[in-house]
């Protein structure tokens, strides 16, 4: 697992295996960062489920003003920070301690332009994801939100004010792309 490009380009970072983690690949995170190239620089970026850091650390590294890793595994928030601390990063970062939904619930005075959801493929919790976000303080009208799904998961097209754009299946994965104006 490395980063594709930017700033920390080729950077390898450090990963485990583990139930709950499921790194998404670099054939799918190419092509999540080619889709959003023109949305990551200068944007605020929330990385959902955050694993190992690896999506929030590609944004960053693609000129990202600012990203909120959310995770609550002891080992995830351990190798968060390991890969932070490796690559020196000096551009702003938070990490949150919690559980992603508890998270959705709270009230957020921070809007983001980026959200980055990958949820444990083995909970099948991407339509209950979208279903609390839909219902959250934490985007504006040209937020765009991609989410890694499998195949086989319930994903609806719309959730409350959010409209699927574009559909992307690599494999047993699909990755879709939520946001409420009508293009990427």
């Amino acid at each position: 697992m490395r980063i594709i490009s930017g700033k920390y380009k080729g950077h390898q970072l450090i990963s485990f295996s583990a139930d709950h983690i499921r790194p998404t690949t670099d054939r799918v995170k190419e092509t999540l960062f080619n889709i959003l190239q023109n949305h990551t620089p200068s944007s605020l970026v929330l990385d959902l489920f955050s694993g190992t850091g690896n999506l929030g650390l590609e944004a960053l590294s693609r000129g990202a003003q600012e990203v909120t890793f959310v995770e609550n595994h002891p080992k995830s928030l351990e190798l968060i920070r390991k890969n932070i601390e490796k690559l020196k990063l000096i551009e702003p970062y938070f990490i949150v301690n919690k559980e992603v939904l508890a998270f959705l619930r709270l009230p957020s005075p921070k809007k983001f332009d980026l959200i980055l959801i990958d949820p444990p493929f083995t909970k099948q919790m991407a339509d209950e994801v979208m279903s609390a976000l839909s219902k959250s303080s934490l985007f504006h009208e040209k937020t765009l939100i991609a989410i890694e799904s499998a195949k086989k998961e319930k994903l609806n097209l719309n959730y409350d004010s959010l409209q699927c754009m574009d559909q992307r299946q690599f494999g047993d994965k699909i990755l879709s792309f939520f946001s409420q104006t009508e293009s990427i």
